[in-house]
Parts: C-alpha cells; structure tokens; sequence
C-alpha cells in the first residue's frame, strides 16, 4: 500500500493535466495528421513550402530573436545595478521594472501609436531638429514591433537576473578587487559566467513570449508585417480555416521547444567549460 502512495499523491495534478492540456493538444493535432485519405503531413509542407507563410514564419523567428539579444543587453547590466543597491532604492526600481507588466498591452500599444505615428513623439521632434523634412514610416513595421516588444518583455529579462545576481556573494567580487580587477573586468570575468543560468532563463521567457504574442504585433506591425499569432488568428476567426490554424500552432510550439532545448544545451556546455577551467 505505501508503494502506491506517490501514485495516489500525483494522480490528481496527472488527470488535470491529462485533461487540459494534452487532450486539447491532441485533438489541435489529429485533424493536421489524420484525414479521410489517411495519415499525412501534407498540410505541414504545403505550410512550410508557401512564399508567404515561410516569410511570416522567418520574420516571426527573426523578431524574436532580436528582441532577446536586445533584452539580454539591456537586462543583463539594468539587473546588475539594481542587484547592487540598498533594498529601499531596490523595491523602487524593482516596482518602476515592473510597471510596464501592469499595464494592459492595448495601452502600451496604442502609447507606442502616439510615440512612433507619423504625427508621432519622434516624427514631430525630429522634424522641428530640421533632421527630416517628411515623417519617417515608423509605424507598422518590424522596428515598431521590436520595440514594443522590448518594451514589454525587457522587464522579465530583468526580474529573472536580478534574482541570480543578488545570489552572487559579495565576498567573491570583493576578492576580485582586491586581487586587481577593474569593475569591468570582475563584471566580464565572474559576474557573467554565474548569471549565465538567469540569461538563459530570461531569454527562454522572452523568446518564447515574442512568438507568441498577438496585441503588439497587430497593433505596431499591421498586416503588413504579420507574424505567427496574428496569422494564426487570422486563419481561425477571420476565415474559419481550423486545420491552418492548427499547423500555425503546432509548428509555433515545436519552434519554442527547439529553441528552449537549444538554450539549454548552449548553458550546458557552458557549465562544463567553466568546470573544466576551474
């Protein structure tokens, strides 16, 4: 009887995620496969092999990966500062981090319209500098849709290494000091291979929300600029095609999972070379 006891304990959480997430998954991925004609995979490589559909998909996976490395050079220093300040300063900067996750992602959306239009925050300073004689096309582009989206995901970046950096004993930067390294130096020689874990995380959480997300990229790219979940929406609620529909969300979460393990697998080695050099 005590042998069943772990099968017992985990069987609720089993059934609920049984429930709700592989059957739905399931039944996304039987009609893309399984047709009257039989098992196929037709529908993926008529995707794949579309003009269209592949520079959506590579704009998707370029979008994304942009705003990662911008987050992770943004992040990576901005955590490291407010990992190094007293916990009142902290708590402030931490809260004014996390502002832009409070805030719904139709108004963040519509305050980058007023920043980057065309009678925009930045078309009309420039235009008064006598920079530019016309406004500039930023709107509705994939510079707007990196830049909304760095808006919106570089607080996570953020969070996630602060949380790492502040587990960095202090003696051990000391030690570096006092052994002749120069702050940049001890920032690039010890402070960077321990967040290495935190960078991966966060570029993980980034990535992954990028391609994923719907609002900014409709609001700030347009149709012009489509990217996988507004292209997913399009096919479901707009033409009612469900089985495209489907293949877009399959292909987005075997994307995601190449990803996170190719992540882990750059994290892995990396440990082991800091290993083999200590």
């Amino acid at each position: 009887m005590r042998k069943n006891v772990p099968y017992l304990i985990i069987a609720p959480g089993t059934i609920l995620l049984l429930f709700f997430m592989i059957l739905p998954l399931v039944n996304i991925i039987w009609p893309t496969i399984f047709t009257e004609t039989g098992a196929s995979l037709s529908a993926y490589t008529s995707f794949l092999t579309d003009d269209f559909n592949l520079r959506i998909f590579l704009r998707t996976i370029r979008v994304s990966v942009i705003v990662t490395l911008i987050s992770a050079v943004l992040g990576i220093p901005t955590a490291y500062f407010i990992a190094g300040v007293g916990k009142k300063w902290k708590s402030l900067l931490m809260a004014m981090t996390m502002f832009p996750l409070l805030t719904n992602s139709v108004i963040r959306s519509f305050a980058w319209i007023n920043i980057l239009g065309r009678t925009g925050v930045i078309n009309n300073f420039l235009i008064r500098l006598g920079l530019i004689e016309q406004p500039i096309a930023l709107l509705y582009t994939e510079f707007a849709i990196i830049i909304g989206s760095v808006y919106l995901f570089l607080p996570t970046m953020v969070m996630t290494l602060v949380g790492v950096m502040e587990n960095i004993e202090k003696e051990t930067l000391e030690a570096a000091e006092t052994l002749g390294a120069s702050p940049f130096k001890t920032f690039y020689k010890i402070v960077m291979p321990l967040c290495i874990p935190g960078v991966i995380v966060g570029s993980i959480l980034v990535f992954t929300g990028t391609l994923t997300a719907y609002t900014t990229p409709q609001l700030l790219g347009g149709n012009q600029n489509m990217m996988m979940a507004t292209f997913l929406y399009q096919k479901a609620s707009t033409l009612g095609d469900w089985t495209s529909a489907s293949v877009i969300a399959l292909i987005m979460i075997v994307t995601t999972l190449i990803v996170n393990k190719g992540l882990n697998m750059i994290a892995a080695r990396l440990d082991r070379r800091e290993m083999n050099h200590a």
